[in-house]
């Protein structure tokens, strides 16, 4: 049986942004690298064309959810779980999935993995950010230049929002990159394997401006914190933060951020205060 077997099926739908893995050498590492449990509840985002759901089916002891936004896909998947305990095809879309939900369902928190497609895979994060507390880990497989910025440390040129709100929630480790002929069609860049793995808690209590406030500072991440943080912050108080305003903030640590975004709370609260 050939390693790399290209099964027909639906066409693919470029608006999904699909490159279907089909090497089954890759997909068995991967399966390998999440070194699934008995008991875990296992959730594939685009399960596409099998090449993992199927070994998935195979694991003993464990639930399986796959979420598949193409209907064409989804009706090919569905003989695969009918009648099968604890296996439940969903035709939806991730992006709107509500993992919590899924997770109070199961009973128990989720392990995430799928290949994810190229063009929703940062917003796609950001949702499965939002529900880190039904989420034990994800192995995911992303362009080999999202995982980059996920893995980055301050300082490094791919260092952006990505990371940042990532890292107080998440540990990141790269497993392994994955070159363009194991997806059908090609896609002209390389991939990588990463799994994020929820921390027990936060590495420090989030402020809720932290978002805005990295979002603002990467808006244009050339920019000088005074200067992208200008709408929020006064020089004076970012110094007061225990930060150079005319930093880069691509050279901060995600708890930086946080620090400056506690202190634009505290900016606004006494803004209100003024005006009343």
């Amino acid at each position: 049986m050939p390693a790399a077997a290209r099964p027909a099926g639906p066409p693919r739908r470029k608006r999904f942004g699909q490159h279907f893995l089909h090497d089954r050498r890759v997909a068995a590492r991967i399966v390998r690298a999440l070194d699934a449990r008995p008991g875990d509840h296992l959730v594939e985002i685009g399960p596409g064309r099998r090449a993992l759901t199927g070994p998935l089916l195979e694991l003993p002891g464990c639930t399986l959810d796959a979420i598949e936004i193409d209907r064409d896909l989804a009706a090919g998947l569905r003989p695969a779980f009918a009648g099968a305990p604890g296996h439940t095809l969903h035709e939806a879309d991730a992006l709107a999935f509500d993992f919590s939900a899924l997770a109070r369902a199961r009973g128990g928190r989720l392990r995430i993995l799928g290949n994810l497609p190229y063009n929703i895979s940062t917003p796609l994060l950001f949702h499965l950010l939002s529900h880190t507390d039904a989420i034990i880990d994800l192995t995911l497989m992303l362009q080999r230049e999202v995982v980059a910025r996920l893995a980055a440390a301050p300082g490094d040129g791919d260092y952006g929002r990505l990371g940042v709100m990532l890292a107080p929630r998440v540990q990141v480790q790269r497993l392994f990159d994955v070159g363009p002929g194991a997806f059908q069609p090609a896609p002209r860049v390389w991939s990588a394997v990463v799994r994020l793995s929820v921390r027990a808690q936060p590495l420090f209590p989030i402020s809720p401006q932290f978002a805005a406030v990295v979002a603002a500072a990467f808006s244009q991440r050339r920019k000088t914190l005074r200067n992208a943080l200008s709408q929020m912050l006064t020089s004076g108080q970012i110094v007061a933060c225990g930060i150079d305003p005319g930093a880069r903030p691509g050279t901060l640590a995600a708890e930086a951020f946080n620090t400056l975004a506690e202190a634009a709370a505290r900016a606004t609260l006494d803004r209100a205060g003024g005006e009343g």
